[in-house]
């Protein structure tokens, strides 16, 4: 039997939710053999701070993503969905293009960056198809 569309929602933002977790371990992987991931640039405090707060909502708005589908099944939560879905595409492949910019090119990286780009994708598609559903539907009634 296949899922239904938030079930497929959601299935698809804690895939893409816990590569994104991968991907931001996947750096810290040479610690454990003994090789330094410091950063060589001076960030002031202010700075490391915004970054984290920014990570911060960069993992906490797929998490609330997932709550809302299971609960909210309105026509405009399912636009502000389709939304955020087309956000996170377009910061992925931003973030692939600033990945591809690193000396050396940590390929390893790329290749997860890429298959969250391809899960993103996927998910831009099925959350248009959820949206779209509502229009059909109505439209069904209206008959």
């Amino acid at each position: 039997m296949f899922l239904n569309r938030q079930q497929q929602i959601i299935n698809l933002w804690v895939v893409f939710l816990l590569g994104t977790i991968f991907h931001t371990q996947l750096a810290l992987i040479p610690l454990f053999h003994g090789v330094s991931v410091t950063v060589h640039e001076n960030h002031e405090t202010s700075n490391l701070l915004l970054i984290l707060w920014l990570m911060l909502a960069f993992f906490i708005l797929p998490m609330l993503a997932i709550v809302s589908t299971t609960f909210i099944n309105s026509k405009r939560y399912r636009v502000i969905h389709f939304g955020l879905t087309v956000f996170y595409s377009i910061m992925n492949l931003f973030h692939v293009g600033l990945d591809l910019l690193v000396t050396p090119i940590a390929w390893y990286q790329i290749t997860l960056m890429l298959f969250l780009l391809i899960v993103g994708l996927l998910l831009n598609i099925v959350s248009f198809q959820w949206m779209k559903e509502i229009k059909y539907k109505n439209k069904l009634h209206t008959v």
